[in-house]
């Protein structure tokens, strides 16, 4: 113990000298280590997946060719492309991501921007998700909560919104779909796309425009309309007044149906027709392969015959509702796996490392 105390001298004046050399070491290392955790902050969550707000060096990696605007053309016509999820939702599929990639891509000048009722609570940062990531390095587009209440308000669909008992009808999360995307027509303008489309081409160019599925049968999954028209205005009117929630399909195409016949007097629909300023686009603008056909996406096709299939078409309808459950070998010749090729280019990467 007495030698113990007899050291205490010689270290205490050992002390001073080595004072800044001992602090400089501790800040060196404290700078170090910092600035190891922020550079390889990982970029990938513990499920594996990108952070919501990639960097440019993440992006860079993920889209190595970003589109770029097309210098000294016309400029864009107005109006946004939209995409809306009414359900509580916020894991984009290979699918959602792909139909949004490939609008970005072919709307380089156009906002594409994803509404989603997931998103409506308050939260400022997007979840961790890849798809999220992957689509932000996009400059065009944009994610923003969809508040139904104040969509639907000024509109004959916010008493309908109101009513709590169309929530227990079977068909309601398509319903409400139905109700967004002509109520976002009206509000808005621009063009709505359902998320399970895969855009080939620039879709500006089309106006008070809907696609026929099928003969005399219209489908409200790609519509492009000018604000506040007529024809939307009458949809909505239409929507309320002969609603019906419990039989598929009756408040979107259906109903679509049945006020474009009113718009023109007619009993059946032809192909390309158009009255009053608005278009029936043919089947195969947007609907090349018929919801019956639907396996037709998973079978293989050459390139010759899918640019046959494909010439008039803007953008194929993947029926998601009837071909989610199938397996997609992305890299066959399966006529799906060659859309996300060249459509989705980095959507098609991420499924394909996956």
């Amino acid at each position: 113990l007495t030698r113990m105390f007899s050291c205490r001298p010689k270290l205490t004046t050992m002390m001073p000298s080595h004072k800044l050399g001992a602090l400089f070491i501790l800040i060196i290392s404290f700078v170090f280590f910092a600035s190891v955790m922020f550079y390889w902050r990982p970029g990938e969550d513990a499920e594996g997946q990108l952070y919501s707000m990639p960097t440019q060096r993440r992006c860079e990696e993920l889209l190595p060719h970003l589109p770029l605007p097309t210098a000294g053309g016309p400029p864009p016509s107005p109006g946004d492309v939209f995409f809306v999820e009414t359900s509580e939702r916020t894991k984009p599929s290979y699918l959602f991501t792909c139909s949004v990639e490939s609008a970005a891509r072919m709307h380089p000048e156009t906002r594409v921007v994803v509404l989603m009722k997931g998103l409506a609570n308050g939260n400022a940062s997007l979840p961790n998700h890849w798809g999220f990531s992957l689509l932000s390095c996009f400059p065009n587009v944009e994610f923003q909560p969809l508040d139904l209440p104040e969509l639907f308000s000024g509109t004959p669909l916010a008493k309908w919104y109101s009513q709590s008992e169309h929530q227990k009808e079977p068909y309601f999360l398509p319903v409400l779909s139905d109700a967004s995307r002509i109520t976002i027509m009206w509000k808005f303008g621009g063009i709505y796309l359902d998320t399970d489309f895969i855009v080939l081409k620039n879709l500006k160019n089309l106006t008070n425009a809907l696609g026929l599925q099928s003969q005399d049968v219209l489908n409200g999954a790609f519509l492009s309309f000018k604000p506040k028209h007529e024809f939307i205005q009458l949809c909505m009117q239409d929507f309320v007044e002969n609603y019906d929630g419990w039989i598929w399909a009756h408040q979107g195409p259906h109903l679509l149906t049945r006020v474009f016949k009113k718009w023109c007097s007619i009993s059946n629909i032809q192909h390309n027709i158009s009255c009053k300023g608005v278009h029936a686009l043919s089947p195969e603008a947007f609907y090349p392969i018929r919801w019956e056909d639907w396996k037709k996406l998973f079978e293989a096709i050459s390139s010759s015959e899918l640019h046959k299939l494909l010439k008039d078409t803007y953008a194929v309808h993947v029926w998601n509702k009837l071909s989610h459950g199938t397996r997609l070998e992305i890299t066959s010749q399966a006529l799906l796996a060659q859309l996300y090729s060249q459509s989705c280019p980095s959507t098609y990467e991420k499924v394909k490392n996956d």
